[in-house]
């Protein structure tokens, strides 16, 4: 894909992020896996594993937090009421029926490299972490919301409770003012042009990262 056009200065940056990484997102959205989830011809067997591998990918996301806080780039986006590692935590028990599960689950490849990918960004590049931060948060605010519906219906699990809390932003308040708050932030990042491009380009590379992961689930439920 071509390189973005940054040097306008017309069109705000929350708005070429999101256009200028469309495909993948789509891609990811209609992989095989999300849509033999969504459309009930996988199990809860499925949707556990697939929590699982979010409970990694999260725990490297936010274990980078603190760390970036005071980060004139990421630190406006670190904010605890967004975090979800607990939320999957609830969930995975209830999931797995108890407590040990932590002792038995492992991220898949795709996984793997999708976490450590998160990790080296958040250690050494602020701007990449705002991409990967960027692409799942929002991505469960909107999207992920259709999940969880979909999650209560088919499993019958209680309607934002365990086994769906990860999909529930309680400590937000206006999912659609913080969103608006989101993009202002997302405008306002300390950043030139070039700099810019580099946060588009990761952001398509977060959404390649978990396209893989879709790909290796879809694998695993074959």
């Amino acid at each position: 894909m071509a390189a973005t056009d940054l040097t306008s200065g017309t069109t705000p940056f929350s708005t070429l992020i999101r256009t200028a990484s469309q495909e993948q997102h789509t891609e990811a959205e209609n992989s095989g896996f999300m849509a033999d989830l969504l459309g009930g011809r996988l199990g809860v067997a499925a949707y556990r594993l697939y929590t699982e591998q979010l409970w990694f990918v999260y725990g490297a996301l936010e274990a980078e937090a603190p760390g970036l806080a005071d980060d004139p780039v990421a630190g406006p986006f670190v904010d605890p009421a967004l975090f979800r590692r607990d939320a999957l935590v609830r969930d995975l028990d209830h999931l797995h029926g108890g407590t040990g599960w932590r002792e038995r689950v492992r991220p898949l490849p795709a996984t793997a490299a999708y976490a450590e990918r998160v990790t080296e960004v958040g250690r050494t590049w602020p701007g990449g972490y705002v991409a990967h931060h960027y692409t799942r948060y929002l991505g469960d605010l909107s999207g992920g919301q259709v999940i969880r519906g979909r999650a209560e219906r088919n499993w019958g699990l209680a309607r934002k409770g365990d086994g769906v809390r990860f999909y529930v932003f309680e400590a937000l308040g206006n999912p659609a003012e913080f969103k608006r708050g989101y993009r202002e932030r997302l405008d306002a990042i300390p950043a030139d042009d070039l700099e810019k491009q580099r946060i588009v380009d990761e952001c398509r590379r977060a959404f390649t990262l978990n396209t893989a992961v879709f790909a290796d689930l879809h694998a695993h439920a074959a």
